[in-house]
């Protein structure tokens, strides 16, 4: 099982707004002891966000998907995750609920009567509105719950033909079968939302996976050499060793000017003797070795 994100929202595409979310899921998931696999940006564009989400509902994988649940006619996440799961959607009751507590506080803090029935009130309760068999994700901010996915509940997985159209939700979805299988977890584009949402998700479905794998990464600044020359001797390294091999050449860094930083990670054992032998193989290319990095 792996870790993904996409990131949608053509705000960041073009540059309007920074994202947030990445850097903030990577550090989540380090904290923990894992990962992320992959993470992919994509606009507000219907059929390459069903694509992208088909794709992760049918890896297995566990993927967060920042951004486009609310209920503006730019928002197309939840349509498309039902779309991609071939499922109906439908109005699911705890977040109505939620939703209808929101906007009596909002009433309450403004000082004016709650009116359930005013068009704009209705308009919100479409921000509750996901697949058929989706379950929430509390927003400790404003109470507007995300939502998350099983693949196999929406029958990506499944060998039995196209998926059955279910009740309406009822927050029912199976959270083992979740954790076995993964899925995908839908949360606002607001970071202020988002990230503690992600947090939750984390520590309620996925603790058992927290610092199973100890993991090791070592590295050494080279100057004067390029990737072409180390290559052979990388290639040498994953094929000695159970690790990966880095190459990270810059040109204009402030303290090392022009040099690649070369290096192994994986298992702890693994990763020393393959820098071992990395060391030995740049010392007998020649190479220029600066300082060594441990993390």
């Amino acid at each position: 099982m792996h870790f993904g994100a996409i990131i949608i929202g053509d705000e960041i595409l073009s540059g309007r707004r920074t994202d947030r979310h990445l850097s903030k899921l990577i550090e989540l998931l380090d904290a923990r002891g894992l990962a992320l696999a992959y993470a992919y940006y994509v606009g507000d564009e219907p059929q390459r966000i069903t694509d992208l989400l088909r794709q992760a509902f049918a890896s297995g994988d566990v993927v967060f998907s920042f951004g486009g649940i609310g209920a503006t006619p730019d928002d197309h996440t939840r349509q498309c995750a039902a779309r991609a799961l071939g499922v109906e959607m439908a109005l699911h009751p705890q977040a109505a609920a939620l939703i209808r507590e929101r906007m009596q506080d909002v009433a309450r803090e403004q000082g004016v009567p709650y009116e359930p029935d005013r068009e704009d009130n209705i308009h919100r309760l479409n921000m509750g509105v996901f697949p058929v068999g989706a379950d929430i994700i509390p927003n400790p901010y404003n109470k507007i719950a995300g939502f998350y996915c099983s693949a196999v509940r929406g029958g990506v997985l499944s060998d039995a033909g196209p998926p059955q159209v279910a009740k309406a939700p009822s927050g029912g979805s199976d959270r083992d079968e979740v954790r076995e299988r993964g899925g995908v977890y839908f949360l606002p584009g607001f970071p202020v939302m988002a990230h503690p949402m992600a947090e939750w998700v984390l520590d309620s479905h996925y603790r058992h996976l927290f610092n199973q794998t100890a993991w090791s990464e070592r590295s050494v600044i080279v100057f004067g050499a390029m990737e072409a020359t180390l290559t052979p001797l990388m290639e040498s390294l994953e094929q000695q060793f159970a690790i990966k091999v880095f190459s990270l050449p810059s040109v204009d860094h402030p303290q090392f000017g022009r040099h690649i930083e070369l290096g192994v990670k994986g298992a702890p054992a693994q990763t020393e003797a393959a820098f071992a032998a990395l060391l030995h193989g740049l010392r007998a290319l020649d190479a220029k070795l600066g300082p060594e990095m441990v993390r």
